[in-house]
């Protein structure tokens, strides 16, 4: 079976204080380290981070936010420890409807802007009866 793992690429104005920053977020250590580059290899969730070092960090786009679903409330207070304990600012929200779905979670934001939420579904649908079902697939002209 093929195992799947996701890839990020983040520009960084500042390795060392990205590096830093992530090492609280991930709480490991990155697989490498160079002058201009840093790479994170998680296996839970499967991602592959890197950070780049860049003398300009464009803006984000489209991108609003990154974030780890996690299983239970207690890895998001875990997670909060770990951030306070660190000097990281946080933003908590609890029992929060969002998404559709109630989630209790902590918000963090890296050196360069980048929004990340830990967070944890405690209802996973707060509008069963809303769901947008399509009774027929219909195929695309290009594939009919």
């Amino acid at each position: 079976m093929t195992k799947f793992k996701t890839h990020i690429a983040l520009q960084v104005a500042d390795l060392p204080r990205s590096v830093a920053f992530y090492q609280v977020l991930f709480d490991l250590a990155p697989v490498k380290y160079k002058p201009d580059y840093a790479k994170f290899d998680l296996d839970n969730p499967g991602l592959n981070l890197t950070l780049n070092a860049s003398n300009t960090v464009v803006d984000r786009g489209t991108l609003s936010h990154l974030g780890i679903q996690v299983d239970s409330q207690a890895a998001v207070k875990s997670a909060i420890a770990r951030f306070k304990a660190q000097g990281l600012a946080t933003f908590e929200e609890h029992n929060t409807d969002c998404c559709y779905a109630i989630q209790d979670k902590v918000w963090v934001t890296d050196p360069d802007g980048t929004r990340w939420e830990i967070f944890v579904v405690t209802v996973a649908d707060t509008t069963p009866e809303q769901n947008i079902l399509p009774e027929t697939t219909t195929p695309s002209p290009c594939c009919a």
